[in-house]
Parts: structure tokens; C-alpha cells; sequence
């Protein structure tokens, strides 16, 4: 057996991507060679990327203990034990590789993202003070929004988008960063750029439910004599000349934040006529449903187009039309959620924000049962220790939760223009939805989180 070439012929195959090929030649060549310290090293790195992390650390620790470890051999070693979420042990290895490599730009990165990781900002700002490259200045931006540095966050990223005109990440990153600053607009325009970048893509495009949903719009589209390109198709959603919010509700919304407990608050009649209508063909028209949920129900999402300047406006006038409830909070987050007729809604489960408005815009006669359909809140916040991973993948441990202090459900009928206004800690779900079949019938909401989880 030739070794050599059975060597140059695995790691070739590694290179190319064809890890059963290159297993086979690394196993053949241990099985000839046990324990040797050149097969053992590139056999991590396959375990780590085959997802056999454990495997893939004895491997590595091996060739380690076997002699003094080179800088290549700690740069993986500390990959795999970042891929683990062992981020402390991860950033010891790429800083003693740095001992051996002081001045490589690959091992500082690696370490700075460690930092990063660790939530360790002024650390991270230490280490790029005088950073120049696109990555540099990106990680340094990250560390700036950390700190709560928006400004000088935003000004990091557009130096990256400077460099880098089509970072994806950059630009992403610096919406985030017009957000934190309350610059609704500023934020919704960076996110259309990036959505029409990206060209919308989402996830679930293969569920049943996604498909049938784009069928029924493109037949409405041909109805409306739309004829959308390719790509991204973007309807209406211009700002409209007239109030998009509707000032009549201030006065006892605002008295029944202020008494409720829990801070629950229905509102009727939240949008102008025109801002309502606007709203629905831009919702109905434009091609932002990008991401499907397994129980029955799509979203679109700032990154994939909902983000045009009627939504700025309507989270502008909100926070002026409510002062009491979320002035002074920006908008972390928006979205909203389309549904089939029949199938269910969102789980249970708390948002991590301040202050939730969940309005509804689909027309009253399209509920088959007024008394559903909308909205379910319990008077009981979610534990401050609990994650998103608890609520939507742990759906009995909520419900444990619920039962082992006697939570009471507040139902929140549908209406059509009615907004539920709420604290995001609070437990809720979608009711039993019965809608009417036929696209314009499906149920949408929309959801505005304004501030930060436990800021009030």
C-alpha cells in the first residue's frame, strides 16, 4: 500500500468536501498506522464537521499530548471547542496559538469572536482599537452595540459597507443599530435594501400549507392585474398623507395601562381607514412570506421586506399616540403572521421586549366564530431565566408552568383593526382560528415589540 498517495488522496477528498471518501482513506491509514499524530489531526477535523464533537476532541487532544502543539493544530482544536459552546476553554487555546503565532490576523479574530461570545466588549474594543479590515471594524461594531453605543456602532458598520459594499451581515447589522437609535425609517429603509438583496429567501418553503398559500397569491395577483418580477415584489406600503394611527383610543387606553393588572389593553379602531387599507394591499400583494411554521402559519419579517415606510410610520405614531405606554422605547422588532383557514396558530410562548401590540387586520366577516380566533394571555409573565427554546419546544413545561400557578387565560376575541396591547412577558398563544377558505379570508397580525424584556 502505497501511504503517501493514500494520504494526498484523503486529504484531496477532504478538501473537496467528500468526507465519506476522505474518512475512508484517514481510517485505512490509521488501521496501518495506529495513533499516528498526521492522520489523527486531519480525522478530528472530519469528526467535528461530521458532528461527531466528542470523537472529534479525543482526536485532537491526542495529537496534542503526543508532542508541542503548532498553531494550526491549536487554531482547530479551538474551532471545535467553540462549535461545542466551550467559548472560555476556546479562547485560552486561540490565545496560547497566538503565543506561537503572534501576529496572525486569523488567530486574533478567532479570539476576538470569543470575546464577543462572552459578552466581553471592552475587551474586544481593546483588541480592535485600531482595526482597518472589514472584520475588524464588523466585530468592533458588535462590541460598540454591546456597550450600548449605537451611534458609534452604526458609523462601524457603514465603515464595513464602505469596504465591503455587499456585506449582508454589515448591513443587517447596522439596521439593528438604527433601531436601537429609535430611527424607525432609517432602520425599515437599510432592511428593504438587505431583503431585496437576499431576494426575500426564507425557511419552510417545502410545507404544504407554504405552498398552497403562494398559490392562492399568485391567482389574487393576476386578479389585481399584477404581474410581479422575479424576486422581490414589494406592494404599496408607502406612507400615507393622513394619520395612520387612530387618537381617539389615548385617553382610556392609556387610564387602562396605567390601572390593569396585568397590563393588558384592547383597542378598536387602531388604524385610520386609509392606513387599514393601505396596509392590507400591501400585505396581500407583496411577496414577503418567506418563513413557514410547521403548525400552520407563515411570517414575514424586517429582512424580508416587511419593513416599508408605512409600517415606520405606524410604529412612529404609535409611540406618539400612546407616550404612556411605550414613548421613550424604541421598536425592537416587528413582524407579522398569515394563517391557514384550519390549521393552527403561534404556541405559547413571551416575547422579548417591553411592551407587545398585536393588531389584526382582516376583515370581521372572514372570522367563522367571533368568539375565537383572536388571542389568548395569561396573567402570569414567563420566567426571567427562561429562553426562547422553552417555549417553543417545551410546550408541556409551559403548560406545567401555567397549572402550578393557577394562570387564568384573558381571551382577546378578533376584530378586525383591534390591537391587544400588552407586557411581552406575559404567556400567550393564537386562539382556535376558524376563518372562511379563500386568500383575502387568511387571518393576519401584526406584531410591534417596543423596549427591551424587564426595561419597566
Amino acid at each position: 500500500m502505497d501511504l503517501q498517495a493514500l494520504y494526498d488522496q484523503a486529504v484531496a477528498a477532504h478538501r473537496r468536501g467528500d468526507l465519506a471518501a476522505a474518512e475512508d482513506g484517514y481510517l485505512r491509514l490509521l488501521a496501518a498506522a495506529p495513533g499516528n499524530p498526521q492522520i489523527c489531526h486531519p480525522l478530528g477535523v472530519l469528526r467535528a464537521q461530521q458532528g461527531r464533537v466528542d470523537e472529534a476532541l479525543l482526536l485532537l487532544e491526542g495529537v496534542m499530548a503526543a508532542g508541542l502543539p503548532d498553531a494550526g493544530l491549536l487554531k482547530d482544536y479551538g474551532m471545535v471547542l467553540a462549535g461545542a459552546g466551550r467559548s472560555e476553554d476556546a479562547l485560552a487555546v486561540f490565545e496560547r496559538a497566538l503565543t506561537v503565532k503572534p501576529d496572525n490576523l486569523e488567530l486574533s479574530q478567532l479570539r476576538i469572536e470569543m470575546l464577543l461570545r462572552l459578552m466581553r466588549h471592552e475587551d474586544v474594543l481593546a483588541a480592535t482599537e485600531r482595526a482597518a479590515d472589514a472584520i475588524g471594524l464588523h466585530q468592533r461594531g458588535l462590541a460598540l452595540a454591546g456597550l450600548g453605543r449605537h451611534g458609534d456602532a452604526e458609523a462601524c458598520f457603514a465603515r464595513v459597507l464602505e469596504l465591503q459594499p455587499g456585506s449582508d451581515a454589515a448591513l443587517y447589522e447596522r439596521g439593528a443599530a438604527l433601531a436601537a437609535q429609535g430611527r424607525i425609517a432609517d432602520w425599515f429603509a437599510s432592511f428593504q435594501v438587505f431583503a431585496q438583496r437576499q431576494q426575500g429567501v426564507g425557511g419552510g418553503a417545502h410545507l404544504a400549507h407554504k405552498l398552497r398559500h403562494d398559490e392562492e397569491q399568485q391567482a389574487w395577483q393576476r386578479g389585481q392585474g399584477l404581474t410581479p418580477a422575479p424576486g422581490l415584489h414589494i406592494e404599496g406600503g408607502a406612507r400615507v398623507k393622513v394619520p395612520a394611527i387612530n387618537p381617539v383610543n389615548t385617553v382610556d387606553a392609556t387610564r387602562q395601562w396605567r390601572e390593569n393588572r396585568p397590563q393588558i389593553v384592547v383597542v378598536d379602531n387602531l388604524l385610520t381607514d386609509e392606513a387599514l387599507a393601505s396596509l392590507r394591499r400591501f400585505c396581500l400583494g407583496s411577496d414577503i412570506w418567506r418563513t413557514a411554521f410547521d403548525s400552520g402559519y407563515i411570517g414575514a419579517f424586517p429582512e424580508h421586506g416587511f419593513s416599508v415606510p408605512l409600517l415606520a410610520q405606524i410604529a412612529e405614531e404609535f409611540q406618539a399616540v400612546f407616550p404612556e405606554i411605550c414613548g421613550g422605547l424604541p421598536l425592537k422588532y416587528a413582524w407579522a403572521f398569515k394563517y391557514d383557514s384550519r390549521m393552527d396558530g403561534v404556541h405559547i410562548h413571551a416575547d422579548d421586549a417591553a411592551v407587545n401590540v398585536n393588531f389584526w387586520i382582516t376583515p370581521d366577516d372572514a372570522n367563522d366564530d367571533p368568539r375565537t380566533g383572536g388571542l389568548l394571555v395569561w396573567d402570569v409573565p414567563a420566567p426571567r431565566n427562561w429562553d426562547f427554546a422553552n417555549f417553543g419546544m417545551r410546550q408541556d413545561a409551559v403548560r406545567d408552568f401555567l397549572a402550578q400557578n393557577n394562570a387564568k387565560a384573558i381571551t382577546v376575541p378578533y376584530r378586525g383593526n383591534r390591537a391587544a396591547i400588552f407586557d411581552s412577558e406575559l404567556l400567550h398563544k393564537t386562539d382556535a382560528i376558524r376563518f372562511k377558505d379563500g386568500y383575502e379570508n387568511r387571518r393576519i397580525n401584526v406584531t410591534l415589540l417596543f423596549g427591551t424584556r424587564g426595561s419597566r
